[in-house]
């Protein structure tokens, strides 16, 4: 994932493509679940709130045939209740 620079160097997309990048290879190999952490909100400094709302978006939105699952795993309680709430939160 992308290392957080102030939000001006791309890091948005970077992020975005992480995601996407990865669905494509779990379509590619059949896969029906995949799993991803918290994508550079440790040591990479990327805004939590954001990354959470970059990942559910574009996992959300890609229109997969192969892939029933998409599972988040949170790394501390931050990131649990941002995702808790966001997924909660109606469409």
């Amino acid at each position: 994932g992308p290392v957080w620079k102030g939000g001006r160097k791309g890091e948005k997309g970077l992020l975005k493509n992480s995601y996407l990048n990865s669905l494509h290879l779990a379509e590619e190999y059949g896969l029906k679940t995949i799993a991803f952490p918290n994508i550079s909100t440790g040591i990479y400094r990327f805004p939590k709130n954001l990354a959470c709302e970059i990942a559910i978006e574009t996992v959300k939105a890609f229109d997969s045939k192969v892939i029933e699952e998409a599972v988040f795993v949170c790394f501390d309680e931050e990131n649990y209740q941002l995702y808790q709430a966001a997924l909660q939160a109606p469409s």
